[in-house]
This record gives C-alpha cells, sequence and structure tokens, in this order.
C-alpha cells in the first residue's frame, strides 16, 4: 500500500489533468489546488504507512484518505454519465465499491501494526 499511495500521489504531480476532473465543481477553490493537495496527502499517508514506527497512524490516515475521495469518485459517476456505458461508465461505478476493500485492508494494517 505505501508503494500505491507514494506512486499515485506522485502521478498527481506529473499528470495532473486527470486527477482535477474528479474534484467536485461544488468544492472552494481551484481543482488543481485539490489535486496537488491530495497528491501530497497520498504521499504523506505512504510515508507514515512505510515507517513501522508510524504504520498504525498511517493505517488511520489511510482510512480517512480512502473516505476522503469517494467525493471524487462520485464526481467521476457524475461527470462521465454521457459517456458510452463501456468502458467509460462501467468505470466510474466500478470505482465506487472499490473503496470499501481499501478501507478494510487500511484499518486492517491499523490494526496489525
Amino acid at each position: 500500500m505505501p508503494a500505491a499511495l507514494g506512486a499515485m500521489g506522485a502521478l498527481h504531480f506529473v499528470a495532473p489533468r486527470p486527477f482535477d476532473g474528479l474534484i467536485p465543481p461544488e468544492l472552494p477553490g481551484s481543482a488543481r489546488a485539490w489535486t496537488y493537495g491530495s497528491g501530497v496527502a497520498e504521499m504523506a499517508v505512504a510515508g507514515l504507512l512505510a515507517v513501522p514506527r508510524t504504520r498504525a497512524l498511517g493505517g488511520a490516515v489511510a482510512v480517512a484518505l480512502f473516505v476522503g475521495v469517494l467525493p471524487g469518485n462520485l464526481q467521476m459517476v457524475r461527470a462521465w454519465r454521457r459517456k458510452p456505458v463501456w468502458p467509460y461508465q462501467a468505470i466510474a461505478w466500478g470505482r465506487l465499491p472499490l473503496q470499501v476493500p481499501m478501507i478494510l485492508a487500511a484499518d486492517r494494517i491499523r490494526r496489525g501494526a
């Protein structure tokens, strides 16, 4: 999980445009600022998870992070509602239930640390 979060966090800076589209327009400020902020958050959580001494905290913060990105996944469903069902809507809707195993995995890390 630390490697995946670190890589995804870095990707927010390398290729931010796709992430900008996941930011709900109701949030204040620019989508790019939220993209960069979430990238920093993902890299910070990766760092917490990678260090045994902070792993329990990292697991707890990862749970919060994964709950926090749910509005972005809902935004993707909303933004892609007029796109073809395959693959766009299938991807957008498919991301929603994937949050559950990610949250559970982060909580297992928290409890096991």
